[in-house]
């Protein structure tokens, strides 16, 4: 199994132009140019006289001697050039140059356009005050070389080419030093951008998540060695294959994942796999990016895991002890309920029994004992049907319609005397899938709480809303809502009570149970919705229910 990354990347910088290409070209050209002019020397020149032959033959021998020694040590030795290094190139080119002119009619050569070539090279490999200084060398020497060896050089063609020549050293020289400082730049961000490749190879590297990544095609581009010891594979032999069918062989959701990314442009968050390893069952936590290459290219996609298996028993085991704990506490706070009235009972039945008892007192301690019965009566019917709530069948339900039966039951209740209880948005349809009797009790609950909350002469508002085209409620994953709200004109909920005002046997209010509001949130929680309390604008408490609608159709999300 490999211990480093695998990857298909970039072009290194090995790869991208420099002065070493350009030397090579340099390097061909000038061979190719006095090879040629030697064997032209050799065949048709021969008949004008053996000095012009005998000075092509010494710049061919030194054309050869000069490039094998400069290839030798910048190509096979690769050492870098100096500046002393590139000056000598480029002033034995001028020269060469020169010597073809002078051997090929002077002013009438049709080689003196080479004087140009010479000049943009020494301005590509020199800074701009070399490269115009070989500009006026090969002027000079050109000049030169007509005065020495012509008499009837002066014309006013040849002026004209020194005059060229001096133009384009300029030109030149000023386009080669703008290169070279982008080539600079460059260079020092493909160093950063080098470097940056390989902290990132290295943290990946030492990373103990799986990292996956394929183009569009889903051949492999890169995994790092987590990857490889997670899913048991050589991504040295899948390295630029396709390789998302085998993964799917092994880790099905993975698989899965990597084509909603590369095929649907979706990304996974937090996806549980299962990967065969053997006789044993690993469960993968998997996250997946869509990393766009514009809009003609194909996306890749980048898969990350990690073996959660250990994580999710010792979620299991959390959740267990926090059910254990549930019920311990909860089993407290009803033996605390039971205890009172059984207290006051056991009391009133002790009395009784005495003989010495008046009429009107054993009446009274009679009716008490039937209260408190009765009071453990309903406390334990209520805890049974706290205890035992769960989803029936499930069908769609009119939240609208609902909602205004609870009204019309809560409005006939002893506790509504003197309270307004108003609606609001009953007209457009709000369906939802549930269960309609656990939803009726969950919503009658929470408008009777309104009601004795906000007391005679108060109000409370309740309100439905399909919030189709509105963002969803932020930290739930409810993409399209149905919203359920109630408003009560009573005293609001406090901050500090406000955590603990669903649980089971926690109450403000005298004579309530603690019961009703816990019976609301398992009813929402069973439903998959989400219920929240704040101080609404009129002062008093404002629940939100949101709800999942009935599907055939999608919200938006929040940001």
């Amino acid at each position: 199994m490999a211990s480093t990354s695998l990857r298909v990347g970039a072009p290194t910088t090995g790869q991208l132009f420099s002065r070493r290409d350009l030397l090579r070209w340099i390097y061909l050209g000038r061979l190719t140019l006095v090879t040629g002019i030697l064997a032209g020397a050799l065949w048709k020149w021969n008949d004008a006289g053996q000095q012009n032959t005998r000075l092509a033959v010494i710049m061919f021998l030194v054309a050869l001697a000069v490039t094998t020694v400069s290839f030798w040590y910048t190509h096979i030795l690769e050492r870098r050039p100096s500046e002393n290094f590139l000056y000598t190139q480029v002033i034995l080119d001028v020269l060469l140059v020169t010597g073809i002119v002078h051997i090929t009619n002077g002013p009438d050569s049709s080689f003196a356009p080479l004087y140009i070539l010479v000049i943009s090279a020494g301005a590509l490999l020199l800074p701009l005050p070399g490269g115009v200084l070989i500009g006026g060398l090969a002027s000079m020497v050109y000049f030169g070389d007509l005065v020495w060896g012509y008499e009837e050089a002066f014309r006013i063609d040849v002026g004209l080419q020194i005059g060229l020549f001096t133009v384009v050293a300029l030109l030149t020289g000023l386009v080669g030093d703008r290169l070279r400082r982008s080539g600079m730049a460059l260079g020092a961000v493909e160093s950063e951008l080098r470097q940056l490749r390989l902290d990132t190879g290295d943290i990946l590297a030492a990373l103990g998540t799986g990292v996956i990544t394929v183009d569009g095609e889903g051949r492999l581009a890169y995994a790092n060695p987590a990857a490889q010891t997670l899913l048991g594979m050589d991504m040295s032999e899948w390295l630029g294959r396709g390789v998302v069918e085998e993964i799917d062989r092994r880790a099905p959701g993975l698989g899965w994942a990597l084509r909603e990314a590369l095929y649907e442009r979706r990304s996974t968050s937090r996806f549980r796999a299962l990967l065969k390893r053997g006789e044993k069952d690993v469960r993968l936590g998997v996250s997946t990016a869509v990393l766009e290459r514009g809009e003609a290219a194909a996306p890749s996609a980048t898969a990350i895991f990690q073996d959660i298996t250990d994580l999710e028993l010792i979620d299991a085991l959390n959740r267990r002890a926090e059910r254990l704990e549930a019920v311990a506490a909860l089993s407290a706070s009803l033996a605390h309920e039971i205890k009172n009235p059984l207290a006051s009972i056991r009391s009133a039945v002790e009395q009784l029994t005495r003989s010495s008892l008046d009429e009107p007192d054993r009446r009274t301690l009679q009716r008490l004992v039937l209260t408190e019965s009765d009071r453990l009566s309903r406390l334990l019917s209520e805890f049974l049907d706290y205890s035992g709530l769960r989803i029936g069948s499930r069908k769609k339900v009119d939240l609208g319609k609902l909602v205004a039966d609870c009204i019309a039951v809560v409005r006939q209740h002893p506790d509504s005397d003197g309270v307004d209880v108003r609606c609001e948005g009953m007209d457009r349809p709000a369906r939802v899938d549930g269960d309609s009797d656990l939803l009726h009790r969950a919503v009658f609950n929470l408008v009777l709480n309104g009601v004795q909350y906000a007391g005679p002469g108060g109000h409370v508002t309740v309100s439905v809303a399909d919030v189709e085209d509105q963002p969803n409620p932020r930290g739930t994953g409810i993409r399209h809502p149905v919203s359920l709200r109630v408003r009560d004109s009573g005293p609001g909920v406090d901050p500090e009570v406000q955590e603990r005002i669903f649980d089971p046997f926690f109450t403000t209010r005298p004579g309530g149970s603690g019961l009703g509001l816990a019976v609301v949130y398992r009813a929402v929680e069973a439903h998959e919705g989400a219920i929240f309390v704040d101080r609404s604008a009129e002062g008093g408490a404002e629940f939100v229910i949101y709800l999942p609608a009935a599907e055939g159709s999608d919200g938006g999300e929040l940001p």
